[in-house]
């Protein structure tokens, strides 16, 4: 959903946190919902999809204060350390496999001609290992920074959505249909890993711009669901306007 910089709306449906579990033995997945002597555990997640701008973007400054990202050397920064001194267009992908996030990645490189004459950088940010970050690079050519949250830091601090209910969506399934009909693939290695799968798999990215200034944030749109791209040229507005 597109939403200009002058507006914002929440949107807070439940959603199931699952735990994504393989059952190799006859070759499909167990959903895995929390149970206990009291039934089925739920959690609910906010899901919100806004623009910010003035105190919202310092509010939103000060969630990410004490969060770090790691670089393909191994080297902790803080996260706002990406934007202190530039503009950044900052893209969250869902996990370092996933097919609609190689597209995403894919989509916004073919407009960093334009962020370049702009003076912005193009940062992709992914939940999991510093290995997973480097195979993704290696798998993509994508030419913009990318760093690994491995602990999910920035995702919990910005509250994206997470869940069953907003992964698998009719929507979402087009969206993959389509990047595979346009040689888009998603890596199933990747996608197994521990920590996606400790996770679930199910978590949600978003996109951000900000700077220069650490609470120089003008814009952060949170995707309601698996493959939730906004119109590229939403974002080159925010940035390069």
């Amino acid at each position: 959903m597109a939403v200009s910089l002058s507006s914002s709306s929440t949107i807070t449906p439940i959603t199931l946190q699952p735990r994504l579990k393989p059952i190799h033995a006859i070759g499909t997945v167990n959903f895995g919902y929390s149970f206990n002597s009291h039934g089925i555990s739920l959690r609910r997640s906010a899901v919100v999809a806004s623009a910010i701008t003035g105190a919202s973007g310092t509010e939103t400054a000060d969630l990410l204060e004490t969060v770090k990202v790691s670089d393909l050397n191994g080297n902790e920064i803080p996260i706002s350390d990406l934007w202190k001194d530039r503009k950044a267009v900052v893209a969250f992908a869902r996990h370092f496999g996933c097919v609609l996030c190689r597209k995403r990645a894919a989509y916004l490189a073919e407009k960093k001609d334009v962020m370049d004459a702009s003076g912005v950088t193009l940062v992709l940010i992914g939940p999991g290992s510093i290995d997973q970050a480097k195979t993704f690079v290696e798998q993509t050519k994508f030419e913009g920074e990318v760093y690994a949250d491995p602990n999910h830091a920035s995702y919990e601090a910005l509250k994206f959505a997470s869940g069953v209910s907003v992964t698998f969506t009719p929507k979402a399934a087009m969206k993959i249909i389509e990047s595979y009909m346009e040689g888009y693939r998603q890596d199933w290695k990747l996608s197994f890993m521990k920590d996606t799968v400790e996770r679930g798999g199910w978590q949600q990215g978003g996109i951000l711009v900000a700077g220069p200034g650490k609470d120089n944030i003008s814009y952060i749109r949170k995707d309601k669901e698996a493959g939730d791209d906004p119109p590229v040229e939403e974002i080159l507005k925010a940035c390069c306007a």
